[in-house]
């Protein structure tokens, strides 16, 4: 029993270090060929434009709910002890330094990254890559390359915008609930005093980090794709856990080293 379970641990690790070393492999060829981006320029507009602009509607809707609740549940137990005019300071820092960068990219992961690994998936089962190498294509350069540079740059932006919609949202939600009763000028007054650009900056690199994992996430499972069918949806349900497990995983060394 103990030699079996041995046995099947041993597969495991040994499956987990191939899978690291072949996503270290694409992320090396991926910056390599960021040499191309020039050349590239219409597939990264339009990979930012699917990344951002298309995800945008959802991204404020979420982050205005969440900048709500986290007003309300925050401002009403801080108005217990008369200290709720500090909700703008706590409602900010929380958006910037937290909840905007990794609610943002939790969002692009599922509905972004699970595109791309279907998208390559299917190229790849039904043998589009191969023709892509045989008319001396590299599929990395043509396929990676501009999803990860979109990412890198859509998914910051995309956070900005939903930590301005979050904040407003708290702001509301403080000014027009009498339990709270914080007025706008007293709530963006104590927000100001609260971020300075160190916080911001922490915020927007946890964003690019996310961004980063989500694209190449996306890539290398889809060009790990086999079995038809069926294959693509296994590998956009891939995609999309390990994408939202690795951010999480990021999301708090990152937090350690900005600490």
């Amino acid at each position: 029993m103990i030699g079996r379970f041995l046995e099947i641990l041993g597969r495991k690790i040994l499956a987990l270090a191939q899978t690291t070393g072949e996503m270290l492999k694409l992320l090396v060829q991926t910056f390599y060929y960021f040499k191309e981006a020039p050349r590239n320029l219409p597939a990264i507009f339009r990979q930012m434009s699917d990344i951002g602009i298309d995800t945008l509607p959802i991204a404020a809707l979420m982050a205005f709910f969440v900048g709500m609740v986290l007003a309300l549940q925050t401002g009403t137990q801080l108005a217990v002890y008369g200290t709720q005019n500090v909700i703008g300071a706590i409602v900010g820092l929380s958006m910037v330094k937290e909840l905007g960068p990794v609610m943002t990219s939790i969002l692009v992961a599922g509905r972004v990254g699970s595109s791309m690994a279907a998208e390559i998936g299917a190229m790849k089962v039904y043998e589009e890559i191969d023709a892509l190498k045989t008319l001396e294509i590299n599929p990395v350069r043509y396929l990676a390359m501009p999803r990860m540079i979109a990412c890198l740059l859509a998914v910051p932006a995309l956070t900005v915008f939903s930590i301005i919609i979050g904040i407003l949202g708290g702001g509301f939600i403080s000014s027009f609930t009498p339990r709270i009763n914080v007025p706008f000028n007293v709530y963006f007054d104590n927000l100001i005093l609260a971020l300075d650009y160190q916080e911001v900056f922490k915020g927007l690199l946890k964003a690019t980090v996310f961004g980063g994992i989500i694209a190449h996430v996306g890539c290398y499972v889809g060009f790990q794709t086999t079995g038809g069918a069926r294959g693509i949806g296994q590998s956009t349900t891939r995609a999309v856990v390990m994408g939202f497990l690795l951010i999480m995983i990021a999301n708090y060394f990152l937090t350690r080293l900005t600490l």
